[in-house]
């Protein structure tokens, strides 16, 4: 399953569809297995994968033949071994770093990356590096301690806010929205539980006409839900997914603020934030415009550029996509919520049910490719990027935060994820030499998509500007395409390819963009 970022061409600012075609435990004890297999390895006990949990009678084996070779062999011979078996460890770590560094260098040479990517696999980072500026202007370089705002990411700590309250009993998952919002269509037969798995049916305060303005001013979780108050619902409350509920999770930043009697950023420091050691986190309510160690947001200008994003008030998106933190600090929060005691053992249960494959800021369930269960999801907000992926059956975990407004963190992670289990994955090559601009105008057209495109029944143009080509949407906004081949090329906001079929004239005839297919009209 992939879950795809889609935003102001349709006049919303992080509208993302998810898809089924497309879809794509560790425990305590992953520090132990971790062990054993290095031992097993050195030993050649067996010749099975490194990437299959060995049952208990081989740790068991394991650790007899640890204690009688220790026992038997020479102290200095007994070292020698230990240091051979930790070399060919540091070996293979060495190895898959400089893996992961060698894919990422054309996503950074090419400024389609900033930013931080971590992976962690059995409680233990074997990679992370900081790539690119936080700050342009200044030369203030990305690392580790660089804290990044993760857009929709945002979710997961909301809902994590929710879940410890109803550990607590003062609120349950079955009450309505009308005992804490009055005035909301619909509120008495809403449930914490439809707001949380974005089934509520309520009016996206993203889609709203006067978004841009919400946007430029100081808002509050009570001044959001204002933008929606007297509006009808979509569907029945609880019938199905239909797209991301921002408006949804500014409702429940609301009630964490009417249950705890504090501000929606002091009551998720004080529920989440703090009793997970996430030091380097928070919520940014307009107050962080100062703040150290803060990257500043970028975005695409044109096909190769970068320029800074256009501001905004983070408060504006209470809820949804409000909270910064570092890659480490996210890394700490999953080994929080799969493996600590953040949440009682029902509600983890509940958030990491795979049953709903969208609810409590999490997309779950089985990914094709990875070939085992995944729990991951996305964001993407003006000048921010983000992804973040857990596998429970190899415990992998891949978090990649970026400062420029492009969806490649995805792919990004993915690709990762992938080349860290040993499986395929597609390095980015462009196009060499790049088209000249006699070849890119003789892609341009308007191309009619159908109702299933991500805006039913969308125009879209292809327009060439000397030797960069460029994507223009209904609503005006324009995605610079990056050539990756003859007629092939990928979307630089939204990072989905993009391919022109030709006619026997040689004439463009269809643009495929992702799976979708739209068909040239004829010019006037």
């Amino acid at each position: 399953m992939v879950r795809l970022e889609h935003g102001q061409r349709f006049g919303f600012h992080n509208f993302r569809y998810f898809w089924v075609a497309r879809e794509n435990e560790a425990d305590h004890k992953g520090e132990v297995r971790e062990s054993a297999e290095q031992n097993r390895q050195c030993l050649r006990i067996t010749e099975e994968s490194e990437h299959e949990p060995m049952p208990i009678s081989l740790n068991l084996v394991l650790v007899l033949t640890w204690i009688k070779l220790m026992r038997l062999t020479p102290l200095p011979v007994a070292i020698i071994i230990i240091i051979v078996c930790a070399g060919k460890s540091f070996a293979q770590d060495n190895s898959l770093s400089a893996s992961i560094d060698t894919y990422l260098q054309p996503y950074v040479q090419s400024q389609n990356f900033s930013g931080d990517a971590l992976v962690e696999k059995r409680g233990k980072i074997i990679f992370e590096k900081g790539y690119g500026f936080a700050d342009r202007e200044h030369s203030i370089r990305n690392s580790a301690a660089t804290r990044f705002h993760i857009a929709s990411m945002s979710m997961q700590f909301t809902a994590a806010a929710i879940m410890r309250l109803v550990d607590t009993g003062s609120i349950k998952l079955s009450d309505h929205l009308a005992d804490f919002v009055s005035d909301i269509e619909g509120g008495d037969k809403i449930t914490i539980r439809d707001l949380l798995t974005e089934r509520s049916g309520l009016p996206d305060i993203n889609a709203l006409p006067n978004y841009d303005d919400v946007l430029q001013r100081h808002q509050t979780p009570s001044s959001l839900i204002a933008e929606i108050k007297g509006r009808p619902l979509l569907f029945e409350p609880g019938s199905k997914f239909l797209h991301d509920e921002h408006s949804a999770y500014n409702l429940l930043a609301l009630i964490v603020e009417k249950k705890t009697g504090l501000p929606f950023a002091a009551a998720v420091r004080s529920l989440v934030f703090r009793p997970a050691n996430l030091t380097a986190s928070g919520v940014d309510d307009d107050s962080m415009n100062h703040a150290i160690r803060m990257a500043k947001g970028y975005e695409p200008d044109g096909t190769y550029g970068l320029k800074p994003a256009r501001g905004i008030h983070w408060s504006a998106k209470a809820g949804n996509a409000s909270v910064y933190t570092t890659a480490g600090d996210e890394a700490r929060w999953l080994d929080a919520l799969f493996h600590g005691h953040i949440l009682g053992a029902t509600s983890r249960s509940t958030v990491l049910d795979t049953s709903i494959r969208v609810g409590y800021g999490w997309l779950k369930g089985e990914n094709k490719r990875l070939g085992q269960t995944a729990y991951y999801m996305n964001g993407r907000a003006p000048g921010f990027s983000s992804f973040v992926l857990y596998l429970p059956d190899s415990a992998t975990t891949v978090v990649v935060l970026s400062n420029i407004y492009s969806s490649s963190t995805t792919t990004i992670g993915y690709d990762i994820a992938a080349l860290s289990l040993g499986l395929p994955y597609e390095p980015l090559h462009f196009q060499v030499p790049a088209p000249d601009a006699s070849e890119l105008k003789t892609c341009t057209g308007t191309f009619q998509f159908g109702p299933n495109f991500y805006q039913a029944n969308a125009k879209v143009d292809l327009i060439a500007h000397g030797q960069e080509l460029s994507m223009r949407w209904p609503s005006s906004d324009v995605s610079a395409l990056i050539p990756l081949g003859h007629d092939r090329f990928v979307d630089r906001s939204y990072w989905e390819e993009v391919t022109i079929e030709r006619n026997a004239s040689g004439r463009p005839a269809v643009l495929v963009y992702d799976q979708f297919r739209g068909t040239a009209l004829k010019s006037d």
